[in-house]
Order: C-alpha cells, then sequence, then structure tokens
C-alpha cells in the first residue's frame, strides 16, 4: 500500500523513513494528564470509561489537544481501551480493584476454556468509539488499533490477574501443553476478529502488545509468542492485506530478532531494554522499528532527557523509526517534560 503522505507515521509503518521521526506515546492517554483524571472521576471507574464511547473517545483524542499534532506534538492516537476486553468478551467477568489492578474469573487454572459462554456484542462500544474518534481526527493523525497478544491474554485469563513472573500460566503450559493451546487458539480466535472489526471502524493500523514476553525461555517463546503472533499477522494480512501491524513483544530482548524474522509483522516495538543501536544492526534490513525511550528518563527530563532522545534518534540514521517510549508512560510523569520531549525529537536542539 502506498500511504497517504499526509499521514508520516503511517508512511513510517509502510517502509518510508521520514526525515523527522513521528512521534506517539504508549499510554499517551490517560492518567498523567489533568483531563483525564477528571473524566475518569466523573465516570466512576476505569471499565465504565471504556465503555461509554462517547467518553473514551474524548480521552482518546486529549494528548492530541494538549500536545498538537504538528512536527513538535504527536503524529497517532492509539485508542483508549484495554487488552482484557478479549477475555471479557470471550466470557470472562472483568473487574478493577482498587490500587491492585485486572480481575478475571472464573480462572482457567481451574476451568476449561469450553466452560465460557462468549458475548461477541461486547466489542461493540470499542467499534463506536473508534468511529467516533476517526470523524475528529486531523488528515496527517494516524488511528492505531491495539489488542493483546495471545500469551500476554492467556497469564491474566490463567491466573485471574497479573503477575510479575506469570508462574502460573507458564506452570500450566510446561504441565499441559495442549489444554494450553486450546486457550492460545481460542484467543487468536477471539483477536483476528476483534481487530478486523476495529479496521472497519476506521484504524489505520494495529498494534499487538505482548506486555509478557520477557518471561519465557527461547523454546516456549517460540511456541507461545511468536507462533500465534504469526498466525494473527496471517490472518489480518489475509482479510485486510493493506494495514500495517506493529509487533511489540517486551522483554524479547535478543529474541526480537526471530520474532521479527517469523512473526511477519510490519514494524517492531523495542523496549527500554534494547540498545538501539544492536537493534539497528542485528534486526531484518529495511524492517521500521518503534521506541524506545525510557519512561523514567522523561520522569528525569533536562540534559538527561535530552542526551537519552539524541542516542535514540542517532542509532537509525537509515532504518524507518517511529519515535516513542520503551513502555507506557508513568502516572506521576511531568507534562512539562513530555513538551520537552516532543520538541527535542521534533528537531528543536
Amino acid at each position: 500500500m502506498s500511504a497517504a503522505p499526509e499521514k508520516p507515521l503511517l508512511a513510517v509503518l509502510n517502509g518510508q523513513r521520514q526525515t523527522v521521526a513521528p512521534k506517539w506515546m504508549m499510554r499517551q492517554a490517560g492518567r498523567y494528564l489533568p483531563e483525564y483524571r477528571a473524566l475518569r472521576a466523573d465516570k466512576g471507574g476505569f471499565l465504565e470509561l471504556v465503555y461509554d464511547s462517547m467518553a473514551a473517545a474524548e480521552v482518546t483524542v486529549q494528548p492530541l489537544a494538549r500536545f498538537g499534532t504538528g512536527p513538535d506534538g504527536l503524529q497517532a492516537a492509539i485508542l483508549f481501551s484495554d487488552i482484557l476486553i478479549v477475555p471479557y468478551a470471550m466470557g470472562q467477568k472483568l473487574w478493577f480493584e482498587a490500587g491492585e489492578g485486572p480481575r478475571l474469573a472464573p480462572i482457567l487454572a481451574e476451568n476449561g476454556i469450553e466452560t465460557l459462554i462468549p458475548d461477541w456484542s461486547r466489542y461493540d462500544a470499542i467499534y463506536e468509539t473508534v468511529r467516533l474518534v476517526k470523524a475528529r481526527l486531523a488528515p496527517e493523525t494516524t488511528f492505531l488499533g491495539f489488542a493483546g497478544s495471545p500469551w500476554t491474554i492467556a497469564t491474566y485469563m490463567v491466573a485471574g490477574q497479573g503477575s510479575r513472573d506469570q508462574a502460573t500460566a507458564r506452570r500450566l503450559a510446561y504441565a499441559d501443553p495442549e489444554r494450553f493451546q486450546r486457550i492460545i487458539d481460542a484467543i487468536i480466535d477471539a483477536t483476528v476478529p476483534y481487530l478486523i472489526g476495529q479496521i472497519d471502524a476506521g484504524v489505520d493500523a494495529v498494534q499487538l502488545f505482548d506486555s509478557w514476553a520477557g518471561t519465557l525461555s527461547p523454546t516456549q517463546f517460540e511456541r507461545w509468542v511468536i507462533a500465534p503472533n504469526r498466525e494473527i499477522v496471517n490472518r489480518l494480512k489475509a482479510a485486510r492485506p493493506d494495514v500495517p501491524i506493529i509487533g511489540f513483544p517486551k522483554g524479547a530482548g535478543s529474541k526480537l530478532v526471530n520474532y521479527a524474522r517469523e512473526t511477519g509483522v510490519d514494524a517492531v516495538g523495542l523496549d527500554e531494554t534494547i540498545d538501539p543501536v544492536w537493534a539497528n544492526d542485528h534486526l531484518p534490513a529495511g524492517i521500521p522499528v518503534q521506541g524506545n525511550l525510557d519512561p523514567l528518563a522523561l520522569i528525569a527530563g533536562e540534559q538527561i532527557l535530552d542526551e537519552a532522545i539524541d542516542r535514540i534518534l542517532a542509532a537509525f540514521p537509515d532504518r524507518p523509526h517511529i519515535f516513542n517510549l520503551g513502555h507506557g508512560i508513568v502516572q506521576d510523569t511531568p507534562i512539562t517534560h513530555v513538551e520537552q520531549m516532543l520538541k527535542r525529537a521534533g528537531g528543536q536542539k
């Protein structure tokens, strides 16, 4: 596909390097913004906010309204939603405990995937959010949809909550790989139509978040990260061949090379632990990359931030590059530091 010239970030995803790297931030619509906190307080809870399409659309465009969409602003909007909408639609109950994060039930460590009763109408509000946002975006702004990758989603479904080492899911994957494969396959079957629905509602590209990929051994990484993501990419490319796909396997380290070669994604996200010079030297030639400023360097600000930005930009002299964080922006990030970052990455010294 030949990207529209007025969408610089979409052009990068299609392999066209830009003189100034386009920018967006993971979790750019969220808790560091006072306007977000006010709207969430008004709605009463996270899930209530996600399922109010008008409010979710407002959250999605808040950072664009604050920081702008020009060279010193953001070149993409990312849908405000949550990766756990997929298991919610697959039939698990979903709620958020204050200060502790999401919870799912029944947990699949103790129950079979076949016991869940899907409710695919739970995708409908997300599609409506996409349509509302699309109508509000400037022509130069790329609109990104997303979903969690199967391994990461499975870790929540099996344990009922997040954990630092994903031990419950890893134990099940080793002890009963056939049962775990059925869970992964069901997630794939639920994710592909969800992403197609986002695309048909108006997103320009999608990102697959594998937030917990870093805890797997190489052989387990091949089976539970590379293979499922390759299947999703193959099905999406068959259905919507012109839509770019970003893969973000956080914590993959050197396994990122095989991920980039074998999954078929159009671009790869780099977390903050990846040396960008190493990435440029070892990743397949020409594949676009995204990243990878440490979110804590953004909190530090001043000279430390400027130097970190400059190192990342210098690491990709010829490769198509989207400037981003190595993970989500942290809640206590000063807004002035975001402004500093956007100006510096936009070419202002």
